[in-house]
């Protein structure tokens, strides 16, 4: 039998791993590190040779944590808080166990999340709530790395899984959002509140880069031509600021509709499928501590209050 060896195992080592399993690429890893991918292969070389098996499939698309990987991943997670805790401690800082680490997609930090943390600093001013954004990916990604405790994410028809990984990450539904499509006021398909599908050939679109399942974000789904993109832009208010100008046309939620700046009206378009959009809460499969479980419960409030009409 093997025993494995990590005694000479180094924080560095445990940090480059983390990393590498949040950002799915060794490339992407040493960006955020700043260290060279060299040296961030080195070090996750030593990690895999103090485990004795490999700890990351290589692909083509990036990197996959291999069974063995996700053990790793685990304990590393826990060494790696308890040591930042530890530093805190010395430093004479306050514990954070009363901070919540949340994830969220783009448009979900125009309306939605502030008023969640609003809610949740009335109730329970104690707790302290980080937040970032991030594609669906890192955000997945970064839940199982343990640099995140929950994550708001978008999901669309077939509403598939967003991983493949075990054990499965829980899941619950908020609520389902409605598509709109936001328009110039001086657009002629500003003149009633809805359009009919036919109507959207020939437009001018502004959507967001092509990024996997992400891939035209703006564009009205289904289209049966090749839609023409005059813009790009990752920020849901960059697009809406590009409609008031007049640029072109973008899809945004319903529940966003407040939210848009003067010269751009929401409509909503009839004909073919109905185009819905499930708002999602995920997380570990553990225990949530309090300021958590009270952070999640903000969130459903928040949620039911913005989607309860659509």
């Amino acid at each position: 039998m093997n025993v494995m060896d990590f005694s000479d195992v180094s924080l560095v080592a445990l940090r480059v791993f983390r990393e590498v399993a949040e950002r799915g690429t060794l490339t992407a890893a040493a960006g955020a590190l700043g260290y060279t991918q060299s040296a961030v292969s080195r070090q996750i070389a030593s990690l895999e040779r103090a485990a004795r098996s490999p700890l990351l499939e290589r692909r083509r698309d990036g990197v996959r944590l291999t069974a063995a990987g996700h053990v790793v991943l685990r304990r590393a997670v826990t060494v790696l808080d308890e040591i930042d805790a530890t530093a805190r401690e010395l430093a004479g800082l306050p514990a954070q166990a009363g901070t919540v680490r949340l994830g969220w997609f783009a448009s979900a930090g125009a309306v939605l999340l502030p008023r969640a943390v609003a809610a949740l600093r009335r109730s329970h001013p104690a707790i302290t709530v980080t937040t970032r954004e991030g594609a669906t990916p890192v955000l997945v990604r970064a839940l199982r790395a343990g640099t995140l405790d929950l994550a708001l994410l978008a999901s669309a028809p077939p509403f598939r899984p967003f991983d493949t990984e075990t054990p499965p990450l829980v899941l619950r539904t908020l609520g389902e959002r409605s598509l709109r499509l936001a328009v110039p006021v001086s657009h002629p398909l500003a003149a009633s509140d809805h359009v009919d599908v036919a109507d959207l050939r020939g437009q001018r679109w502004i959507a967001g880069p092509s990024a996997g399942e992400e891939k035209l974000m703006g564009v009205w789904p289904g289209l049966d031509e090749r839609p023409e993109i005059a813009h790009t832009a990752r920020d849901w208010l960059a697009k809406l600021h590009l409609v008031a100008a007049g640029c072109g046309l973008t899809t945004v939620p319903a529940a966003l509709a407040p939210a848009a700046p003067p010269g751009v009206r929401i409509v909503t378009v009839h004909g073919g499928p109905e185009e819905r959009r499930r708002l999602v809460l995920a997380r570990l499969p553990r225990p949530l501590p309090e300021p958590a479980a009270r952070l999640a419960d903000a969130l459903r409030a928040a949620a039911a209050d913005l989607h309860g009409g659509n």
